[in-house]
C-alpha cells in the first residue's frame, strides 16, 4: 500500500479496515516509518527487501498530493523492478486538472502501457478488488515501463505527474 501519510491516513485506515482486517483481502505491507537515510539507492533498496519482497501487488491511493511524494515514486519503482502488480485507486480527495486526476508520474506511464490498473474509490468492494489484484499480477511484464528518473524530492515538478 502506498500513499501519502498525511493527507490521506483517513482513506489508509478504512482500506485497511476493509479489506485487510474484516475481508482478508489483502495484506497490509506499507511502510509504517520512514527509512532513515539521505541515499535513494539504500531506501529503495530497503523498500524492496522490507516492504515489496513477499508481496504481489501495490495499490497506491491516490489523494490530492500523492502526485508529489517522493516516497510514493520509489514504492511503485520498486514494485515494478520486482515485476509486481500496480493499481491506482482514485480518491474521494484527489487533484484534478483538465485533462484528469492527478497521479504519481511512473504510475501515469505505466497506465498508459496498460500495466497499472486504476479503479474508483467508490467502486471498491472486497470481491472487485481481490479479481483486480488477480487481473493486476497476471499483465505481462513487457508492458512495464520504469525509464522515468527517481522522483529526489516532494513537491510539484511538472514532469513527474501526469493525469488518468
Amino acid at each position: 500500500m502506498s500513499y501519502h501519510h498525511i493527507s490521506d491516513q483517513f482513506y489508509y485506515n478504512e482500506f485497511s479496515r476493509i479489506f485487510s482486517e474484516t475481508y482478508e483481502v489483502v495484506q497490509d505491507s506499507s511502510l509504517d516509518r520512514r527509512v532513515d537515510s539521505d541515499d535513494p539507492e539504500y531506501v529503495m533498496r530497503r523498500i524492496r527487501e522490507r516492504y515489496i519482497t513477499g508481496t504481489s501487488c501495490t495499490v497506491v491511493l491516490c489523494g490530492a498530493n500523492t502526485y508529489q511524494r517522493k516516497y510514493v515514486d520509489w514504492e511503485i519503482k520498486a514494485t515494478l523492478d520486482k515485476g509486481h502488480g500496480l493499481i491506482g485507486v482514485n480518491l474521494p480527495s484527489s487533484a484534478s486538472s483538465s485533462t484528469g486526476v492527478l497521479v504519481p508520474g511512473r504510475f501515469y506511464d505505466n497506465h498508459h502501457t496498460g500495466y497499472a490498473i486504476w479503479l474508483q474509490w467508490s467502486d471498491l468492494i472486497p470481491e472487485k478488488l481481490a479479481n483486480t489484484i488477480e487481473q493486476a499480477n497476471t499483465k505481462p511484464s513487457i508492458l512495464i515501463d520504469n525509464s522515468r528518473q527517481m522522483r529526489r524530492r516532494n513537491g510539484d515538478l511538472p514532469p513527474t505527474s501526469g493525469p488518468v
